[in-house]
């Protein structure tokens, strides 16, 4: 017999806004974590997954887990690269997955794999699983109308096992909603996992109102939500008295009880006193049609404290330029809102297909100081 509290395994964080730290999971934990999610995806026997997401990504977000439990088929993939999903594509069709799970970094080029070769797969069954940053509402629409996958944005951290919500529609919001607040729903983190609390809280620790508006820090707290970070006594700081973890992300809950990221709180851009938020403007870039890849940082500025800056990579064969992405914005964000604009081969990414703002920060940091010297 093995006790239940034991750790039965170990994942690092990618170290995006610091050095690794080690999280310790216990056979406890992820046999919980495996039922909810079982729970929340609606997995059955007659599912086969594929495990698209290393194992070292937050244990591959306990899916290989979920997946034998519920006696599933499960396929692995083998390597592959982004550049070129067929592999993925080939093994998808061929073995009727139904259950798979990604960044947006893969599902999109796979996409685009599918309509280039002229494939009209049935994946009908499929549910797509799409963490690490959102889903550019073009790929799960695109997966939707050419395939009949279903893309579900979820969320988690190698701190929480790492599933904290999924996102699946209320039957009662599917029909009162129509297409286009159910698609902008679909952007959404999702409903927390059974087991899981959330609490929404201000800089002062005060609990936040679930309107939708009122952003606070996402902290949680659960049978598989870490207490501690190993061989790490400083660490302390990032829980609660009352042992909530601190997740660093900023974010909202609407009546519906749907969590919304809003930003990285280290991410959130602050110009001239205002607050800039780089996953929406991120995302209203990606809904350029010849976007492919964006990511929008914050740099300092000798005079506004901080401006963004758009870092974007242009499909193959098509011409776009910065006055072209400040008039597609300017539907969404205010004139003083808008970024520098960097056209660029690829937007640097981690390990697990986050983009990598720390290395962009750091690359573009003296652009507006520099221009301020030499003026």
């Amino acid at each position: 017999m093995v006790d239940e509290r034991a750790a039965y395994s170990a994942c690092y964080t990618t170290g995006t806004t610091g050095r690794p730290k080690g999280v310790y999971y216990s056979h406890r934990a992820i046999y919980l974590h495996s039922m909810a999610m079982a729970a929340a995806l609606g997995m059955t026997l007659d599912d086969c997954t594929m495990l698209i997401t290393p194992m070292f990504h937050g244990q591959c977000w306990g899916l290989p887990q979920a997946a034998t439990l519920m006696a599933n088929k499960i396929v692995l993939p083998g390597r592959y690269v982004a550049a070129d999903t067929g592999p993925l594509t080939d093994a998808m069709i061929a073995e009727r997955v139904t259950i798979a799970n990604g960044a947006p970094a893969i599902f999109q080029p796979l996409l685009e794999h599918i309509r280039a070769a002229g494939l009209r797969p049935d994946f009908s069954r499929a549910r797509l699983l799409s963490g690490a940053t959102e889903p550019p509402l073009s790929v799960m629409r695109g997966f939707h109308n050419e395939t009949g996958a279903e893309v579900i944005h979820v969320y988690g951290a190698t701190e929480t096992t790492p599933l904290v919500s999924v996102n699946r529609l209320k039957r009662s919001l599917k029909e009162t909603f129509d297409d286009e607040r159910r698609w902008d729903l679909k952007r959404k983190q999702g409903l927390p996992m059974t087991g899981v609390d959330v609490a929404l809280l201000d800089a002062n620790g005060n609990e936040q109102p679930h309107d939708g508006v009122s952003i606070g820090e996402i902290c949680l707290r659960g049978p598989w939500i870490t207490t501690r970070y190993h061989d790490m006594p400083d660490g302390t700081d990032r829980f609660t008295a009352d042992g909530y973890w601190r997740s660093g992300d900023a974010g909202t809950i609407d009546a519906n009880g749907y969590l919304k990221l809003t930003d990285r709180i280290k991410d959130v851009i602050k110009s001239g006193g205002e607050w800039i938020s780089s996953i929406d403007m991120e995302n209203a870039i990606m809904a350029h049609p010849a976007v492919v890849e964006a990511a929008v940082i914050g740099v300092p500025h000798p005079k506004w404290q901080e401006r963004p800056v758009a870092i974007i990579v242009v499909k193959a064969g098509r011409d776009l330029s910065a006055d072209a992405i400040h008039s597609h914005l300017s539907q969404h964000f205010a004139k003083w809102q808008l970024p520098e604009v960097i056209f660029t081969d690829a937007v640097k990414r981690t390990s697990v297909g986050k983009a990598d703002k720390k290395k962009m920060r750091a690359e573009y940091e003296r652009l507006y100081l520099d221009e301020a010297n030499s003026g």
